[in-house]
């Protein structure tokens, strides 16, 4: 799959000037100029090796399309400064520390591992990628200021799908509108009362010397930060539940263990490790009370008479998701679910199948529009377990777009088409007043911009 260019250069040339190129007796030297700013060939080299090791396809010669991607960056940097545009260190701090973690667990596995790599302590890392977060943040900034006066009307959108030829109008994959009721199944307590048993022997255990929390969080917590030692991290209070933050960001005092934390995911116990700014770093364990399959029979049973009362008419959908459904994200929407991304931020009830969640949409895909589902269990992607009965409220086959049943997305589609144009009209225009030199041997390209080559 092809990656964006923009991306790969920004998460290769915060680690320019590297050990590893004085290693490799790399001479660096620059090979563009864009107003008062240099580009070199480290940071291009850089970016095309992190390219290989990313399988990034390149339409095109990398020492081509990398140096001309660096100069439109650069292009929008100086246009941040005249607009005096700039970001707060906790909207980069956040992204930092999230880039940093994927980074390790994706990319290297360990963090000694990454030092290897680069050449660089885990603190100088850091700093490269603050730099370069803090510039796409601004370069952000900048692209959302100029596409912003960009307004598409009906009269566009009907002109654009009349004008492509109709083997180019976009397929609309199949749609469904899916109403769904939920019952959490009924945890004993002396599940419960296990769990925090065993919760408070891990406190006692690291309080004696007997072992550290981060061994116990490896061996025990059914959390995914488990394997390394339950830390999470740097976070801001916003991105944990709220349970958690308010616990997490009472606690001063490193090495100290919280006492037992309920959330939706379970009960955990958390050690405070450091405060940086108004974001702190803690290690957990997370245990989740055990589930008798008699409890998750009990509450299958509950929702195969509900949904046998809404068949025979006794009570509506909409009736019996306001008396019993315990979904937080539906009960108030009639039990219609959502889906939302980058093109529907405010969410769609209009989802294909595949977004949504997997144990549900075998369900969907055999009922018929207007059918309830037999009751089945979900299991969350927060590790929780759940039953509930789904009905098939609409389904809209696959289809050529149309303005009737599909404005939103043609919208989105036209209102794309034209940002982008006026993006490029942009760094055209600001080409013309911006001073540009380009080393021998490095100019012999078939730009995207042709404006580089300034004769």
């Amino acid at each position: 799959m092809k990656k964006s260019i923009l991306m790969v250069v920004f998460m290769t040339t915060l680690f320019q000037y590297t050990e590893s190129y004085a290693q490799n007796n790399v001479i660096d030297e620059v090979v563009w100029v864009v107003g008062d700013e240099a580009i070199y060939k480290s940071e291009v080299e850089e970016a095309r090796q992190d390219a290989l090791l990313n399988d990034v396809q390149w339409d095109g010669d990398p020492y081509c399309l990398i140096p001309e991607q660096l100069a439109v960056n650069k292009l929008f940097l100086n246009q941040a400064e005249l607009d005096s545009i700039f970001v707060t260190d906790e909207d980069v701090s956040q992204t930092v520390e999230s880039n940093y973690k994927r980074l390790v667990e994706q990319r290297f596995g360990t963090e000694e591992k990454m030092e290897e790599h680069y050449g660089m302590s885990r603190d100088q890392i850091r700093s490269r990628l603050y730099e370069t977060t803090r510039q796409e943040y601004i370069i952000s900034r900048v692209r959302e200021k100029i596409i912003s006066r960009v307004k598409v009307t009906p009269a566009e959108v009907r002109r654009y799908l009349k004008d492509i030829p109709s083997e180019e109008i976009p397929s609309i994959p199949t749609q469904v509108e899916v109403q769904i009721i939920t019952l959490d199944p009924v945890i004993p307590q002396e599940e419960i009362d296990e769990v925090k048993s065993e919760l408070r022997s891990y406190i006692d255990r690291v309080q004696s010397g007997e072992v550290s929390f981060s061994t116990l969080a490896v061996l025990y917590s059914e959390d995914g930060s488990a394997r390394n030692g339950g830390d999470l991290g740097f976070f801001g209070r916003g991105q944990m539940v709220p349970e958690f933050s308010a616990v997490a960001f009472n606690m001063t005092d490193p090495g100290r263990i919280s006492k037992i934390v309920e959330t939706e995911y379970g009960f955990h116990i958390i050690q405070f490790v450091e405060r940086l700014g108004d974001r702190i770093r803690v290690r957990h364990i997370l245990r989740k009370p055990r589930i008798p399959a008699e409890s998750i029979d009990n509450c299958l049973g509950r929702l195969d008479t509900i949904a046998q009362d809404i068949r025979l008419g006794n009570h509506s959908f909409e009736y019996c998701v306001t008396a019993y459904s315990q979904d937080k994200n539906t009960r108030n929407n009639n039990g219609l679910m959502t889906f939302s991304n980058a093109m529907n931020p405010l969410g769609t009830s209009k989802i294909e199948l595949q977004y949504l969640q997997q144990d549900v949409a075998k369900v969907v895909n055999r009922l018929h529009v207007g059918e309830i589902s037999d009751p089945f269990v979900i299991q969350m992607e927060n590790g929780k377990t759940t039953c509930a009965i789904v009905k098939l409220k609409n389904k809209i086959n696959a289809h050529k777009a149309n303005m009737a049943d599909d404005y939103d997305i043609l919208y989105d589609m036209v209102s794309t088409i034209r940002q982008q144009e006026a993006l490029e009209k942009w760094v055209r225009e600001k080409q013309r007043t911006t001073y540009v030199r380009i080393s021998e041997g490095w100019n012999d390209c078939d730009f995207k911009y042709p404006g580089w080559n300034k004769r």
